[in-house]
């Protein structure tokens, strides 16, 4: 285990508490037993890796949280110039490319290119913190609804796959990555976010690695829901192989929607590999614990070892708050002193800051032979997969 000291830290809402307790009951009513003595809390930390010698990088993580905090910023204008309070620390040197605020479906994210590692960075926000109770409520309900293309048994949630295949934010991430890659070179890929914003990272990973190759993608995703079944999560394992899903002692949101080991492919199932903060207490010394778990997703000894029904828990990962810093619904704040540092578009109620040259962004959108400009050759066996994928073409 990696450890350290320190003191404990909580933080306490009485709505999304409640809200908490309801889920945490009908988990404990419909769930199999975890098994609450494994070997995972408290033992060595293990270094399986069925994914190529893939690992945890704890330095990574910890720049990786504050993407995926900044992204939460309402003000656009400080966090297009990467100037608000969540943007400091060890993001300073962020060169932001675009920003994407669909507002009617509450959805946020933003490319750029990071100084260290110096790569494409994609983040993706979350759920606002006064919705989290009502939304993760209504997770535990969700049913594998939609068929994922090019994987006949295949299945994943509704809500999540047209969040990203089926809005603006998709078609602008994918310009923009193209953008920055002709722009600064073929840099490496890092996609990361929080809760809902998890999800969305993981398709977006997903339909990345399909498009650019499997090792030039990486994602980090923070208290992530489960997003698909067995079938997709295998599906996902072998596509993008550099992946971790980091989950927080008794964080609720990596628990839904639930997991039934005894419905086969009807079941939701998280893909690999998981790594579990978790705290042990003896006496008044607080420690610490960071596990890596097996490969399969669904890791009987780490977080699905204990009963996950804390939403403090899933509001702070490596001691970085991760939730708006508005309580309003979807508020959005732009100065006119932004125009200085790129433009601002509105296309079908979506909110667009972008770097790029705008002349860019007009012909990309429009005409297919000026899209092919932009793509790169691709070398590796996932490139027969792009033509299954709906929406795949740019």
């Amino acid at each position: 285990m990696l450890r350290e000291r320190s003191s404990r830290r909580r933080m306490a809402s009485s709505s999304t508490a409640a809200a908490a307790l309801v889920v945490a009951a009908l988990l404990l009513s419909s769930s199999p037993s975890p098994a609450a003595a494994a070997a995972g809390r408290g033992g060595e930390l293990r270094m399986k890796h069925s994914d190529g010698g893939y690992s945890y990088n704890r330095t990574l993580a910890h720049i990786f949280v504050q993407y995926a905090s900044a992204v939460y910023t309402s003000d656009l204008t400080s966090l297009f110039a990467w100037t608000c309070p969540r943007c400091q620390g060890d993001t300073k040197g962020f060169e932001m490319i675009e920003i994407i605020v669909d507002v009617e479906n509450c959805l946020q994210a933003f490319v750029g290119v990071a100084p260290d590692p110096q790569s494409i960075l994609i983040a993706f926000r979350g759920t606002q913190e006064h919705s989290v109770s009502n939304w993760i409520e209504d997770l535990f309900w969700k049913q594998l609804d939609v068929g994922y293309p090019g994987m006949p048994d295949a299945m994943v949630h509704h809500g999540f796959y047209t969040a990203y295949y089926n809005t603006t934010v998709r078609h602008e991430i994918l310009e923009s990555v193209r953008w920055a890659r002709k722009t600064y070179g073929r840099l490496p890929i890092n996609v990361v976010g929080h809760s809902m914003g998890g999800a969305l990272a993981s398709f977006c990973a997903l339909d990345l690695s399909v498009k650019y190759g499997s090792q030039e993608v990486q994602l980090m995703t923070f208290g992530q829901p489960r997003v698909g079944n067995p079938s997709f999560a295998a599906y996902f394992s072998d596509q993008v192989p550099r992946t971790i899903r980091v989950t927080h002692q008794n964080d609720i949101v990596p628990h839904l929607p639930p997991y039934f080991c005894y419905l086969g492919e009807w079941t939701y199932h998280h893909f690999s590999r998981e790594v579990w903060l978790h705290e042990t207490i003896v006496g008044n010394v607080v420690t610490r614990n960071e596990t890596i778990c097996d490969g399969s997703g669904e890791d009987p000894t780490c977080s699905r070892s204990v009963y996950g029904r804390s939403v403090a828990d899933h509001l702070e990962y490596y001691g970085v708050s991760l939730h708006a810093d508005s309580r309003g619904t979807c508020q959005f704040v732009i100065g006119s002193t932004n125009m200085a540092y790129g433009t601002i578009l509105e296309v079908d109620r979506t909110i667009i800051m972008t770097r790029y040259p705008q002349e860019c962004t007009g012909f990309s959108r429009s005409s297919p032979e000026d899209k092919e400009r932009f793509e790169e050759p691709r070398t590796d066996e996932n490139q027969k997969m792009q033509s299954s994928m709906v929406g795949g073409h740019c």
